[in-house]
């Protein structure tokens, strides 16, 4: 598909409606995790968020796959999937996968950006292949992303209009443009997994 096919399944997820119950749901559950990781990170001076980012990254990626399969809008309960489920998997991927991008990023800036871009579907890996290790989802992310980071780095860019747009309303409106940006990368993963490897 293309990129444009690709934003237009990702609307379609949502419903098309941006004060819809799908999108308006979309935007309740990232709300809630920024909330969630916010209070967390500052109750714990930081310490307990390195705990959960992989499952509320996991979680992140079960609600939008599962939504851009069934088109339903989300259930809430989802929100835990990341805890209930491979718990210490979820972590591991979470933090090894953090520890490389910034790993990386030592070496420049770039690097960093390169591998982040490489590793960005290795949550939705972990969601279809629950079996899966943390190697095994990052070795597989890293594989699948050959010869399209620069693919979804374009998609990733062409929301900067949104965000500008979003922004103008207090900042709110970007919560509304972040739920069409994760609805487009689960589009771009489901598209991704049935195109055959390139290298």
């Amino acid at each position: 598909m293309t990129r444009q096919q690709i934003k237009e399944r990702a609307k379609a997820q949502l419903g098309f409606k941006i004060f819809g119950n799908n999108w308006l749901f979309a935007v309740l559950a990232l709300l809630l995790i920024s909330v969630a990781t916010g209070v967390v990170s500052a109750v714990t001076f930081g310490i307990a968020a390195i705990v959960i980012i992989g499952p509320i990254q996991y979680a992140m990626s079960f609600l939008f796959l599962k939504q851009a399969r069934d088109g339903q809008q989300m259930d809430m309960k989802d929100l835990l999937s990341g805890f209930t489920s491979d718990f210490s998997g979820n972590f591991l991927l979470g933090l090894l996968q953090a520890i490389f991008i910034w790993l990386w990023s030592l070496l420049f800036v770039i690097p960093g950006i390169v591998k982040s871009y490489a590793y960005s579907m290795s949550f939705f890996l972990k969601v279809d292949h629950p079996e899966y290790d943390w190697k095994t989802c990052l070795d597989e992310s890293r594989k699948m992303m050959n010869g399209h980071k620069m693919d979804l780095f374009i998609q990733d860019l062409s929301f900067i209009g949104w965000m500008i747009v979003g922004s103008l309303c207090f900042g709110v409106g970007t919560l509304w443009v972040s739920a069409y940006m994760q609805a487009a990368r689960a589009q771009f993963y489901e598209n991704l997994k049935n195109a055959p490897a390139i290298g």
